[in-house]
């Protein structure tokens, strides 16, 4: 059994090694700092109130990024939130570079199924497998939503995303 100081140490851990991560995805659904942050709040308090144990390091970042997720979009579905006009957040975050601004705002308006489909294999690194078995769906199904976001992009923006 961990001490109360080992635990919180463990917490502090895992929190510094996967906040970035958690942030960019709840900033990407939420579309303001403030929110995001909020919903990065809720993950960890999540993740302590579930009692959650990890495998691995990578299992501990799926967990939270699936997680995080979930959580913004059981907020975006409240009621309240669909009276709420997204263009007031449009200009937050002003990029350095146009082209590269255009490419993130079409993976940011991909309907959610490819969101994170495409967030997972693109800028986590994890494998079609590693995404099908955190998101509980068949392989063939992750692979689908790739190929589809790709379409999706290549249409919205033009070149190559293999």
């Amino acid at each position: 059994m961990l001490s109360e100081t080992d635990t919180q140490q463990q917490f502090t851990q895992i929190y510094y090694r996967n906040v970035s991560s958690v942030y960019r995805v709840c900033y990407s659904y939420m579309k303001n700092k403030p929110e995001a942050e909020d919903m990065v709040q809720e993950t960890f308090l999540r993740m302590i109130t579930s009692g959650q144990t990890f495998e691995n390091s990578r299992h501990e970042k799926a967990w939270l990024i699936v997680t995080a997720a979930n959580l913004c979009k059981d907020t975006l579905k409240k009621w309240w939130r669909k009276h709420e006009d997204l263009d007031d957040y449009a200009n937050i975050l002003p990029a350095a570079d146009p082209k590269e601004d255009s490419a993130v705002e079409a993976v940011l308006n991909l309907p959610p199924k490819y969101k994170d489909v495409v967030y997972l294999y693109y800028y986590e690194g994890y494998s079609t497998a590693e995404i099908a078995r955190h998101l509980k769906s068949p392989e063939a199904t992750v692979r689908s939503r790739l190929s589809r976001a790709r379409t999706i992009l290549k249409d919205q923006l033009g070149g190559d995303f293999e």
